[in-house]
């Protein structure tokens, strides 16, 4: 299996838990026999490297410097991601079995490849907007709504931490719970879950619960 994981965090590069989450569900995954790449974020230690671990990292840089938001920043970031997983794409004879987005910063980048090359993708949660900015219906925060909503429409498996978060997602988005997956952090079946996630998403086979 090729998989390549979207997070707008990664180490060096850590602002909280989700960085060092990723790293170490990548280092896990190329343990379990899967060419595991990370696309993610860096402002100038950018391009492609492979670590000792043997996952395979692209970081990029966001073309536009000055931003009045988040939202402009993730957006004309994406450009970026999905020009660097193309890349991996090609490069892998146009073999990539999925992606797996980390919350919504690069959900518009999943949903375009999905169109263009055929690769679905896994909606991995770890927090939504309407925690992060409770009962707040300013513009922006009804934009990443938008975002977070395609992002679950879209996805062909959604992941969730645990059983709160699952409930969330179906409260909030009307996310079918056949769809969901929750997958505990650093438990022993964690890494399988995940695999789990992955296989249905690129098989496109029945969901696992």
């Amino acid at each position: 299996m090729r998989a390549i994981i979207f997070s707008w965090e990664y180490p060096p590069r850590i602002i909280g838990n989700l960085a060092e989450y990723v790293s170490a569900l990548a280092a896990h995954l190329v343990k379990n026999s899967v060419e595991t790449h990370v696309v993610t974020y860096h402002d100038s230690l950018t391009g492609a490297t492979q670590e000792a671990n043997g996952v395979k990292t692209v970081r990029v840089a966001n073309p536009v410097q000055t931003h009045i938001s988040l939202l402009t920043w993730a957006l004309t970031l994406n450009q970026e991601v999905e020009r660097a997983a193309v890349n991996i794409h090609y490069q892998a004879g146009k073999y990539v079995d999925l992606i797996d987005v980390y919350d919504w910063h690069f959900i518009p980048a999943a949903v375009t490849l999905k169109h263009a090359l055929g690769i679905p993708f896994v909606y991995s949660v770890d927090s939504l907007e309407d925690h992060r900015s409770p009962g707040t219906n300013l513009p922006f925060n009804m934009a990443i709504r938008g975002i977070e909503w395609l992002g679950f429409y879209e996805a062909k498996k959604v992941t969730a931490k645990s059983e709160w978060m699952q409930n969330e997602i179906i409260r909030l988005y009307k996310v079918p719970k056949e769809k969901i997956k929750i997958i505990t952090p650093n438990t022993n079946n964690w890494v399988k879950n995940v695999l789990e996630a992955y296989k249905t998403a690129a098989t496109g086979g029945s969901a696992c619960k």
